[in-house]
């Protein structure tokens, strides 16, 4: 876990870096910041996403998993989260407390460096794809930090139980990793911070939260077919 420690340290302190500079942000700076931060999102998504190898599991996951995130309003429910967290921190002095938390948190979490990092912690104790990730993820916290608020702070914790997860089961379970899995997995991330890109330029107003549950499908459907 010594790679997921890190990692969650560097977004935190970037965050406080970054929320340090919101304030100081004119409105139209933050909206050319959002829109350089979604391209590229859609950039690093579509790089992702055409490494599938699997087009049909692909294809399966991602309506599964929006099926299964809808029905469940997993959106609403971030939602609330955020708006109770906002509430104890601060109120309206975050308006984007919500879209910081969710946005920091899938761009820091469906990356390829996400999964094959924290296979590697667990499975070798080698944590050095995560060391470099945590240099990466605290850069971009403060970019994002300084344009949605501290919002992207709280990312850290989602982020600490999403990789900590991976790394806590790879190391109890080594067989369960195989090459096509991640692979997948990958790709269907990628797909996910594609809509991601496309919210954030405000392109189409999309329900990203609710496509989540196509990682969990996309796992069953590899072990089941492949």
């Amino acid at each position: 876990m010594l790679g997921t420690y890190v990692n969650t340290a560097a977004v935190i302190i970037g965050s406080l870096i970054g929320v340090a500079l919101h304030q100081r942000f004119p409105d139209n700076l933050k909206k050319i910041g959002f829109q350089a931060i979604g391209l590229c999102v859609l950039v690093l998504g579509i790089s992702m996403a055409l490494k599938t190898e699997r087009f049909i599991i692909l294809i399966f996951s991602m309506l599964l998993g929006a099926l299964i995130g809808e029905s469940l309003h997993l959106d609403r429910h971030i939602d609330h989260f955020g708006e109770f967290l906002k509430t104890r921190i601060g109120g309206s002095a975050n308006e984007q407390f919500s879209e910081g938390l969710v946005t920091s948190f899938l761009i820091y979490c469906m990356g390829a460096m996400t999964i094959i990092g924290a296979i590697e912690d667990g499975l070798n104790g080698d944590p050095s794809i995560l060391f470099a990730k945590s240099l990466l993820d605290g850069c971009g916290s403060i970019a994002l930090a300084s344009t949605f608020g501290i919002g992207v702070l709280f990312s850290a914790i989602p982020l600490f139980l999403f990789q900590g997860g991976i790394t806590l089961l790879a190391a109890s379970s080594q067989a369960f990793f195989t090459e096509a899995l991640v692979t997948e997995l990958s790709a269907v991330g990628g797909v996910i911070l594609i809509g991601l890109g496309i919210q954030l330029l405000e392109l189409k107003e999309l329900k990203v939260i609710n496509l989540l549950p196509a990682l969990m499908v996309v796992i069953i459907l590899v072990r089941v077919f492949v």
